[in-house]
């Protein structure tokens, strides 16, 4: 994708979503977004899949508030509210994610709530994005940034 057709997608808050990004797309993405001044964030989960860790590790690279109770209702409170971080928009890039992806329910959890905040930010016509750079296994549902 050309980096005007990438901008002008990112900056559409109706196609925000979660989408699986293969890994030559993150650099091309990341100057999209910043071209954009949106805040985006790289999180890497390859230390582990565990759910308690992904959610510390959410609040880690976000810099939510101290008190961001590391479970999935605050993690919805601290992305709703962004109030740290004002930005126009938001993107998120979240790498090595495929062992949390292989336990299945927590990865359904974490993605209920990222779809609700990005619900919730598209009523405030402000683009969120979620996109998980990992293998491509098992993610027919997600939709590929190409």
């Amino acid at each position: 994708m050309k980096p005007e057709q990438l901008r002008k997608m990112l900056a559409n808050t109706a196609l925000g979503g979660i989408y699986h990004l293969p890994s030559s797309g993150i650099e091309p993405l990341q100057k999209a977004a910043e071209s954009l001044d949106f805040a985006c964030v790289r999180i890497d989960l390859r230390e582990s899949g565990d759910l308690a860790f992904v959610l510390a590790e959410l609040g880690n690279r976000l810099d939510f508030p101290t008190w961001y109770g590391a479970n999935l209702d605050a993690l919805n409170d601290c992305l709703t509210d962004l109030s740290w971080l004002e930005a126009p928009g938001y993107v998120l890039i979240i790498s090595g994610a495929d062992t949390l992806h292989a336990q299945g329910e927590p990865f359904a959890l974490i993605n209920q709530v990222f779809s609700a905040v990005i619900q919730e930010w598209r009523n405030q016509r402000i683009p969120f994005w979620v996109f998980y750079d990992m293998r491509a296994d098992g993610l027919a549902a997600l939709p590929t940034l190409a």
